[in-house]
């Protein structure tokens, strides 16, 4: 349990004096909390011993309630640099992740990988944050509570404190048991999770081509059945942890029961004074009511901890090496790309293999071939989406590993096989890229692309859209558009 406390402050980097100072004040919380118990031992003896009066009274009645103004006040504090010190850690979690995720190859994303990284985004962290962070000074007040109370027995009686002590290393036995099956239990339900994060993910990208096909009811059925094991895995997780909850309560009544046997066993045996036997029944029933709220948290602790394995191994994948110092000469009177034999694969499966050829300056190269032949991974080698296994890809005769990644890109265009219009005109979507661009250099640009012409269509109420000659394009229609009627919106 405190190892998985350890595991949450290592992430939580410059904001762990935070989290730390938040356990000061759960530490004093828990104190507080218990005082009132010390208190109603001093009154009640002094009672058995006939030395109580009204101004003793008064005085703890004043004291009970500044510790519970303190309590309110300690628990406030804690909760305020616990919390908010959960949702800056995970805040600057998604900023690195998202910095990460920039520099990993391309072949990451297409490794099914998308339904991974959004649950770690929004299930694994949330989760965390949530009921984690939020919890991690309770969970410390627990411990703190729990250690007051054998201190407690200890100064009655040192038998008692034994026998506490002896019944709390049987709780920590059961709950050794209970961690381990919970842990790998946390496991199968945060995979599902991801699971059906992938299978939600890929019904919404495909669903055109699920109703071109009319597959809506395979598919649907496929996306149904995630749903029904993420829902049979969840309480699979209830169900498998609610034995070992059962046996710790168990093991708490039979605690109670051996501490209460004990001291009346003393106290017959005048080993025990009749008040300290009072002292021992004022708390004794809540000797491990801390313990018993620390593992009924015990689920979250374990699943967090399967979600920290799921967030670390997405940062722990190698990105791409953006070391390079070279540079890729202006202008070269030699060739312009050149592969040489490049090798290729991805994962285990080759896809190109001892591949060679050139490419000159002001020169057009078609690569044809079977579909899965490999001709996009040739175009994305070149921009460096995946790092080549063996060989070179050169441009201008100088190896693109070599040279700094936004370099190398102030030199490619391309044109990718799924192509997104956002629903703007023709002429704000090229200029996009550029948005300080001139009209003639966008009308340039177009050119340079080889775009003749276009089919632009409006959505229904869209604004009408006007063209260089005067020509208008009302929502729901759809015309061709020749480049010198780029269209802009009417002002």
């Amino acid at each position: 349990m405190i190892a998985l406390m350890k595991r949450i402050l290592n992430v939580a980097g410059g904001y762990k004096r935070r989290i730390q100072l938040a356990f000061v004040f759960s530490f004093l919380k828990s104190f507080l909390a218990k005082a009132p118990i010390g208190m109603a031992f001093l009154v009640l003896t002094a009672f058995l011993d006939g030395s109580a009066d009204g101004r003793l009274c008064l005085t703890m009645g004043a004291a009970m309630a500044i510790c519970l103004v303190l309590q309110v006040l300690s628990q406030h504090a804690a909760d305020r640099l616990q919390s908010a010190a959960g949702f800056m850690v995970f805040a600057e979690k998604r900023m690195e992740l998202g910095a990460h995720l920039r520099k990993l190859p391309m072949g990451y994303f297409t490794e099914r990988n998308i339904g991974k990284i959004s649950s770690v985004l929004s299930t694994d962290m949330v989760f965390i944050e949530e009921n984690c962070m939020t919890a991690l000074a309770d969970m410390m007040s627990y411990i703190f509570a729990e250690a007051i109370m054998l201190a407690f027995l200890f100064v009655i009686h040192p038998w008692l404190g034994l026998a506490g002590c002896a019944l709390m290393l049987l709780v920590l036995a059961v709950a050794k048991g209970m961690r381990r099956e919970g842990l790998e239990d946390s496991d199968i339900r945060q995979a599902q999770s991801e699971n059906l994060t992938e299978a939600v993910l890929d019904f919404a990208e495909g669903i055109g081509i699920i109703k071109t096909y009319n597959l809506l009811g395979e598919k649907s059925a496929e996306l149904t059945e995630n749903f029904r094991e993420s829902r049979k895995t969840s309480i699979d997780f209830e169900e498998n942890h609610a034995p070992w909850q059962r046996r710790l309560n168990l093991v708490y009544g039979l605690g109670v029961a051996v501490v209460v046997a004990l001291a009346l066993f003393l106290c017959s045996n005048g080993l025990l004074d009749s008040s300290l036997t009072v002292g021992v029944m004022l708390f004794v029933f809540d000797l491990f009511g801390p313990m018993k709220a620390l593992y009924g948290q015990s689920s979250r602790l374990t699943v967090m901890n399967s979600c920290m394995d799921r967030i670390e191994e997405v940062f722990a994948k190698v990105e791409l090496s953006d070391k390079g110092t070279a540079h890729i000469p202006a202008r070269s009177d030699g060739l312009e790309v050149e592969f040489r034999n490049v090798n290729f694969a991805y994962g285990e499966k080759e896809t190109l293999h001892d591949i060679s050829f050139c490419l000159e300056k002001n020169q057009m190269a078609a690569l044809v071939g079977p579909s899965g032949g490999g001709k996009s991974t040739i175009a994305s080698l070149l921009a460096r989406f995946w790092d080549v296994k063996s060989g070179q890809v050169l441009v201008r005769g100088v190896d693109i590993r070599t040279v700094p990644l936004s370099e190398l890109m102030d030199h490619i265009s391309m044109v990718f096989q799924r192509v997104y219009l956002f629903q703007d005109t023709i002429y704000n979507n090229i200029s996009m890229g550029r948005p300080d661009a001139s009209r003639e250099e966008v009308i340039e640009a177009a050119r340079k692309a080889r775009c003749h012409n276009f089919i632009m269509s409006l959505p229904d109420g869209y604004d009408t859209v006007v063209g260089e000659g005067g020509e208008s394009l009302s929502g729901g229609e759809k015309q061709r558009i020749s480049i010198s009627q780029l269209c802009y919106p009417a002002v």
